[in-house]
């Protein structure tokens, strides 16, 4: 009985394991590939789920804005101060939320300072090192 693996030489074993090793990582590339694929679809989904979301819950405050303006004009202010007072406390809240958004987003909040300070007191450290020398 000759068994084909023994009488190979070792550049054939070389040339199969190379062929194998590379069939393989073509294999979890294609399987990288497909799951990248399926997670950005459930990403786009759940986007057009946030954006629906979004659009239902302005909706919803047009809907209370306007049930609150109609309990003022119901208590006895009149429909056109109703209107003015809820529009206006709208737009102050949104007028604070825009700002704290703002300040949140500006350069100087979202730098690293905390991997500054450790880098500049590493140097420090460094430099006293060699300056010790």
């Amino acid at each position: 009985m000759s068994d084909n693996n023994t009488q190979k030489s070792a550049g054939d074993l070389l040339t199969e394991a190379m062929a194998n090793v590379s069939g393989l990582v073509r294999n979890e590339v294609d399987l990288a590939r497909a799951e990248i694929s399926e997670n950005v679809t459930k990403a786009g989904v759940a986007v057009g789920l946030i954006a629906g979301a979004a659009v239902i819950a302005l909706v919803a405050l047009n809907v209370l804005a306007a049930a609150l303006v109609a309990a003022l004009t119901e208590a006895g202010l009149d429909a056109g101060w109703s209107a003015l007072i809820v529009g206006a406390g709208l737009a102050v809240i949104a007028f604070v939320l825009i700002n704290k958004g703002v300040n949140d987003l500006k350069l100087s909040s979202l730098a690293p300072t905390r991997t500054v300070k450790n880098v500049q007191r590493d140097a420090a450290a460094v430099k006293e090192a060699y300056d010790d020398k």
